[in-house]
């Protein structure tokens, strides 16, 4: 199964990042968000191509990211190349730039797509309590995975990821719901 999910990478490269990273960061959590009434009141068309526009393009970020990290640190399953790509990976790119997009994308939601509501929710209590809450969150849940993710091959890096990011954004969703 792995290698045919290896051929699937190899072969269509991004488009099945993004196809992949759509159905496990957005499909399936929308279903399970829908099911147990937890998705903002907003029309399920708007809703659907939010979670899996979203998820499709930060998995097409996330797949280059993990390439650009081979590029600099190389592929080898050396403790020394994964405690870099770990280190980068959770205290540059995820604390700097992906947990903050990812928390402002849903803030944006939570907020019916309304740029002047968001920036308005946007407070001091959402950068002191909400983002960093996420960021350690990410952390606690993203430090082991990657840790586990560098160690696997190139083509079967971003197949784990999806496996973890399904169970991420559900509890992502359940801390931004608080």
């Amino acid at each position: 199964m792995f290698e045919t999910i290896a051929q699937l990478k190899v072969q269509y490269g991004w488009r099945y990042t993004f196809v992949a990273t759509a159905l496990f960061g957005g499909l399936i959590p929308f279903l399970y968000l829908y099911r147990i009434r937890a998705l903002p009141q907003l029309p399920i068309s708007k809703l659907v191509a939010f979670y899996l526009l979203f998820w499709g393009i930060k998995g097409v970020e996330v797949d280059f990211f993990y390439q650009l990290q081979g590029y600099w640190f190389g592929y080898d399953n050396t403790f020394a190349t994964i405690a870099k790509k770990t280190a980068m990976d959770q205290f540059v790119y995820s604390a700097m730039w992906a947990a903050p997009s990812i928390t402002i994308c849903y803030l944006w939601l939570e907020n019916n797509f309304s740029y002047k509501k968001t920036l308005i929710a946007a407070n001091k209590t959402f950068f002191t309590t909400t983002l960093p809450s996420v960021i350690i969150s990410n952390w606690l849940v993203w430090i082991p995975a990657v840790s586990i993710i560098y160690t696997m091959p190139a083509n079967l890096q971003i197949p784990l990821f999806n496996l973890v990011l399904c169970f991420w954004v559900l509890m992502l969703t359940a801390l931004s719901k608080r």
